[in-house]
């Protein structure tokens, strides 16, 4: 039995005459650069994440990006970032010419440690960027008391996490500034690039509005220096659209993490396969459901292996930790040991969870995962 590792045509294929329409409503009006279609994404995204503002951008990437810029971090600054992460993260900071600062991650939710940001913090630290790996949320009250002690922002990276929760809180409002992905394969996906950045300042909104258009207000009259970063009419049509279901998605992603942990527990796979655990005050939405495999790499790659050659959807996020890129070889802390993040990037592995997903075919994931450690 194939099981991608996802499918994105099963979920369109229930929202096809509703996306058909609206994307018809786009192409009729001629109006594909901000608009109404923008503002009512916009209003509906910032009352989900229970925001204040929204802000639609071009992607997850320059979600992250714009944030940074309108607080003027660049040269001379440092960020605090996870090592084990998405290349964008870091990618972001160096990008304004700021530096960014690894910080190890732990294994009980692949998120950035609290305990080892405050050694990381310098006279030059400006913002600290937690990413809510997988799509749980990292130990907000212990991040937010170091950023508060310290009067450090808060980038919250939430590019895989759209509606997951810390202690009732959605993620997107526990910092300064959210940023989200909207890249197909999220749990709320456009048909192409998307992103957007939530905030509950008002001041720091007009902002954002400003640097997404070059920075100008009015036309052709620049404040700032920004971007071209706007979201396309038509992305935040399809958003809208999705986003009436992103709930229902979510629910049925949290169901399947429920029941491998059943199938798993049940192929008796306890010791030599470990699962992703929601944690105590946490809403985990399930992006990825990635598994990790304490004997080691080369456990872990056949196992791979067995899944792709029987036709089961799987793939590493990630296979380097940030500082072994070797576009950052050269910075500093590039070449100290994280060892969390160096055992998540040797040891994790994901497979199928999406909420369209049959109990025969995670059945069948289960039964492959339990043939590759035998092989």
């Amino acid at each position: 039995m194939a099981v991608p590792l996802l499918d994105l045509k099963l979920q369109y294929s229930t929202i096809r005459d509703e996306v058909m329409r609206v994307t018809e409503q786009v192409y009729e009006s001629q109006a594909f650069i901000l608009g109404k279609r923008v503002d009512d994404f916009e209003r509906d995204f910032a009352v989900y994440c229970h925001s204040r503002f929204a802000v639609g951008v071009s992607s997850g990437t320059d979600a992250l990006l714009v944030a940074l810029m309108v607080h003027g971090i660049g040269p001379g600054d440092e960020v605090i970032v996870p090592a084990y992460s998405f290349f964008a993260t870091a990618g972001v900071v160096d990008r304004l010419g700021a530096r960014p600062v690894f910080a190890d991650i732990t294994l009980d939710d692949y998120n950035i440690d609290p305990a080892k940001i405050e050694e990381r913090i310098t006279p030059n630290t400006r913002a600290i960027m937690p990413v809510y790996l997988y799509g749980q949320c990292a130990d907000m009250t212990a991040i937010n008391a170091i950023a508060k002690k310290r009067n450090i922002l808060i980038i919250e990276d939430a590019a895989q996490a759209v509606g997951s929760e810390f202690e009732g809180r959605r993620a997107g409002v526990l910092g300064d500034l959210g940023g989200f992905s909207f890249f197909p394969s999220k749990n709320l996906g456009a048909f192409g690039d998307a992103g957007a950045v939530t905030t509950e300042d008002e001041a720091m909104y007009e902002k954002l509005v400003d640097f997404r258009v070059h920075g100008m207000r009015p036309k052709y009259y620049h404040r700032y220096v920004g971007g071209n970063f706007r979201i396309d009419a038509l992305q935040a049509a399809v958003l809208h659209v999705k986003l009436r279901h992103l709930e229902s998605w979510a629910e049925g992603r949290r169901r399947n993490a429920k029941l491998y942990a059943e199938l798993f527990a049940h192929a008796g796979l306890g010791e030599r396969v470990v699962l992703p655990r929601e944690l105590t005050k946490r809403r985990h939405v399930y992006n990825q459901f990635v598994i990790r495999f304490p004997e080691g790499r080369d456990t872990r790659d056949r196992v791979m292996n067995h899944l792709r050659s029987a036709g089961v959807g799987c793939d590493i996020y990630y296979p380097l930790t940030l500082p072994q890129q070797a576009c950052f070889e050269n910075v500093p802390g590039a070449r100290d040991r994280y060892p969390s993040s160096e055992t998540a990037a040797d040891q994790t592995l994901a497979i199928p969870v999406y909420p369209e997903l049959t109990r025969d075919q995670m059945a069948e994931v289960v039964r492959e995962v339990k043939k590759g450690l035998s092989a």
